[in-house]
């Protein structure tokens, strides 16, 4: 395979871990809820008395650091690949970082007070590099994909925001709760990765 069949199989797979191992995650977590809990609550509960319930947070560990290094070794076959094209330096710097921050969201569980504030930033890094890298395919992919990726990482840079400005109140997401909010921010950079993938492996050139 060449460099390009490469990074579409990495992103292609980080998707589908992704999403698997958070739903397998959640299926070994007693009375998790997606509305009520938090998506990192599978690594670990908020300080004080953090609460971190097995085999949930090793399987929720286990598939960011796998999904993450994957993202980052497509990243860096996307820029080896079309480096040569516009914008797609910029795009694979994002997508790189999408991949480090869903690593460092796996290593800092945010069990205690000191990891949560490293924690939150990384969460934030990988909601915004992702939903940011896919805003950027929109200038270096063909159509229709460019106008999905516009629309998925638009949906999560919104929803990022209005988390940040309105917090528990947040007037959109308040009637699927917190977790809902989250999987909203989430998952739409998650599925575009999948989606990029697909497309990296079924075209000749990136654009």
């Amino acid at each position: 395979m060449n460099c390009k069949d490469v990074s579409g199989a990495l992103l292609f797979i980080a998707g589908i871990v992704a999403i698997m191992g958070i739903i397998t995650a959640e299926a070994t977590y007693p009375g998790y809820s997606t509305a009520k809990n938090d998506i990192s609550d599978l690594g670990a509960t908020r300080p004080p008395n953090s609460i971190i319930k097995q085999p949930a947070a090793t399987i929720f560990g286990a598939t960011l650091v796998i999904a993450g290094s994957l993202l980052t070794g497509g990243a860096v076959c996307i820029y080896r690949a079309f480096g040569q094209y516009r914008f797609s330096g910029l795009l694979a710097l994002f997508l790189g970082l999408f991949g480090v921050g869903a690593i460092g969201v796996a290593l800092f569980n945010g069990s205690t007070e000191a990891s949560l504030v490293i924690h939150t930033l990384f969460a934030l890094l990988t909601f915004f590099a992702g939903a940011v890298a896919a805003v950027v395919a929109f200038a270096v992919v063909r159509s229709p994909f460019r106008y999905i990726s516009a629309v998925l990482g638009l949906i999560t840079l919104a929803g990022l925001t209005l988390v940040i400005l309105f917090g528990d109140a947040n007037p959109v997401f308040s009637a699927i709760g917190n977790g809902g909010a989250e999987r909203w921010i989430a998952y739409p950079s998650v599925l575009w990765v999948i989606g990029f993938g697909g497309y990296l492996m079924g075209v000749p050139s990136i654009a």
